[in-house]
């Protein structure tokens, strides 16, 4: 029988990056239900870091904490992580996301853009746009690279990850956790929750109470359109109210309803209203023809009830522990999340990245 500190379930980015940062401390073993790990959530991630997303929140502080882990590839990847991208925040008479940059300072303030500013870093916008607000700092991240190097970090130091081994049971056991999986038997110290839109039903597995977890699905769709030049056009957005855009190719881009459809969890397939309404939109924004959908897929977002993070050891239960909850920042979160719940699982101090970090602001609390 296998012994391990810590079992995580789940082979994601979330469990991927916590794997990396405590196996160098503990035996670790992740155990991915799938054949591959990342299929879902991570593995069909339009992944952007923006300084932007979730306005004043202890889930920005993670963000931005997270932008120099990335700058130095963390945990040792071979290729940058970063690739420049830029965005671009619409505006218009009724609306300016002015707001919903909160506190953003010094090299991650936005700067406004004119019209005929936008109309040279934009062009084809239809006459609704006034201007905009562009962040500089927003970045592709190299998502196949990061996971993969979490994963290579986990077996650098002398962790385990296997594959087509799904949680059927477990039950806490002298201190620590017995664990059926569907290729054996694991003796745990702790058992990770890193499961996803899967979390709920792993922790029922288990015997524990789930969070109400809430996977929701995203569709994104690639055109081929009538304009060149576009691999390099910035992220492109409405305040994040109804679509964002992004150069792909020469002639395509990625473009995305921003549709969160609560679903079952599930292999996230595209359904053919939410692609119509995002050409809808798309050719609503911008006066570009579209020729032709050259791809389309969908993934799940999965969040907690009130849209926080839930890093810590369930109530009442030391050696359960969600990393849950990541929503649509989970990637552009992980570096410093998973030094968070590295920390909080080890018991250590919480370093100078998390100055105004409350743990609690991530504590979970059953349903």
């Amino acid at each position: 029988m296998e012994k391990v500190d810590a079992l995580i379930i789940g082979g994601g980015i979330a469990g991927a990056s916590l794997g990396a940062r405590v196996s160098g401390s503990m035996k670790v073993m992740i155990v991915e239900a799938e054949d591959l790990c990342g299929r879902h959530a991570t593995g069909r991630s339009a992944a952007f870091w923006n300084a932007s997303l979730g306005g004043d929140t202890p889930e920005r502080v993670l963000s931005l904490a997270s932008r120099p882990m990335f700058g130095a590839s963390w945990p040792g990847s071979d290729a940058p992580l970063l690739r420049a991208r830029g965005a671009v925040h619409l505006t218009g008479p009724c609306r300016d996301p002015f707001e919903e940059f909160g506190s953003l300072a010094g090299e991650f303030a936005p700067v406004h853009l004119n019209r005929a500013e936008l109309d040279r870093i934009v062009p084809g916008l239809r006459d609704q746009w006034t201007g905009a607000w562009y962040e500089s700092s927003c970045a592709d991240i190299e998502v196949a690279a990061f996971h993969a190097a979490c994963l290579a970090a986990v077996r650098r130091h002398g962790g385990k990850v296997a594959t087509d081994a799904a949680l059927l049971s477990g039950s806490r056991d002298r201190g620590g956790w017995k664990v059926v999986t569907s290729t054996g038997e694991i003796e745990a110290g702790i058992l990770v929750n890193a499961a996803g839109a899967w979390g709920d039903q792993v922790a029922e597995r288990a015997g524990m109470q789930g969070l109400g977890l809430e996977p929701r699905r995203r569709t994104v769709v690639q055109l081929r359109v009538g304009r060149h030049g576009l691999r390099d056009l910035p992220f492109v957005t409405d305040s994040h109210e109804s679509f964002y855009f992004k150069g792909e190719g020469d002639s395509s881009v990625w473009v995305c309803p921003l549709d969160e459809t609560l679903v079952d969890p599930c292999d996230a397939a595209p359904e053919e209203i939410d692609v119509a309404i995002a050409i809808d939109r798309f050719e609503k924004a911008v006066d570009w023809p579209v020729e032709a959908v050259e791809r389309k897929w969908a993934g799940l977002r999965t969040f907690a009830p009130d849209r926080r993070m839930k890093f810590g050891f369930a109530p009442g239960s030391p050696r359960f522990f969600w990393c849950a909850g990541q929503g649509g920042m989970g990637i552009q979160t992980a570096p410093a999340a998973s030094l968070l719940c590295a920390s909080l699982i080890r018991g250590d101090k919480l370093s100078r990245e998390f100055d105004g970090i409350v743990p609690a602001d991530f504590m979970p609390a059953s349903r």
